[in-house]
C-alpha cells in the first residue's frame, strides 16, 4: 500500500504544492498543507483506493486542507496576491510593457474576478490557466468529462469577460 501511495504522491505532489501556494501564499505554508493532505490520504489509503477516482478524492482532500488552513488563520485565498503578481511579471518580462502599473492593475483585477467565480469554474480556470494543467488532468482532478471541463472554462471566460467589460474571444485555448 505504501509504495502505491508513494507513486501516486510522486505523480501529483508538485501540482498540489503549486496549487496550495496560490491559495496560502507561501512555499513553507504550502508544504505544510500538502504534508497534511498526504498524511490524511495515507492514513485512509485503502479507503481512498476504493473511490471511483482517486485523483478527484485527493483533490477534494487538498482543497479541504487548504480551506482549514485558511480558516484557522482567518485568511482568504491568496490567489490575487500570488498568481496575479507572477502573471504580471511574466507579461512584463515577455512584452517589456511600457506602463507597468497598468499591467499589474489588469492582472490584479483579473485574478480578483477569478476568485469570485463559482467553485467548479474557479477550479477549472485555476488548474487550466493559472497552473497550466492539460484539460485531461483537469477533468481527472474534478472527476468530470473533458467536455465538462471545456464547458466550465467557456462559462467562466464569458463571466470574466462580462465582469471585466472585455470582449469575448471565442478562442477557448488562448492563454
Amino acid at each position: 500500500m505504501a509504495l502505491t501511495f508513494d507513486a501516486f504522491d510522486a505523480h501529483h505532489h508538485t501540482l498540489w504544492l503549486r496549487y496550495a501556494h496560490t491559495q496560502v501564499g507561501g512555499r513553507a505554508d504550502a508544504e505544510s498543507v500538502v504534508d497534511a493532505t498526504c498524511a490524511r490520504l495515507l492514513e485512509h489509503w485503502p479507503h481512498v483506493l476504493t473511490r471511483e477516482s482517486v485523483a478527484q478524492y485527493a483533490w477534494a482532500v487538498l482543497k479541504e486542507e487548504v480551506a482549514q488552513w485558511l480558516e484557522e488563520r482567518g485568511r482568504e485565498p491568496a490567489l490575487v496576491g500570488t498568481a496575479a503578481f507572477r502573471a504580471a511579471i511574466r507579461k512584463l518580462l515577455r512584452a517589456g510593457a511600457r506602463d507597468r502599473f497598468t499591467v499589474l492593475q489588469g492582472e490584479i483585477g483579473l485574478y480578483a474576478a477569478i476568485s469570485r467565480l463559482p467553485e467548479r469554474q474557479y477550479d477549472a480556470i485555476v488548474l487550466r490557466h493559472v497552473l497550466r494543467v492539460p484539460d485531461e488532468t483537469v477533468a481527472e482532478y474534478l472527476g468530470v468529462e473533458l467536455a465538462t471541463v471545456r464547458s466550465q472554462v467557456r462559462h467562466a471566460r464569458r463571466r470574466l469577460a462580462r465582469e471585466l467589460d472585455l470582449p469575448e474571444t471565442g478562442n477557448e485555448t488562448e492563454e
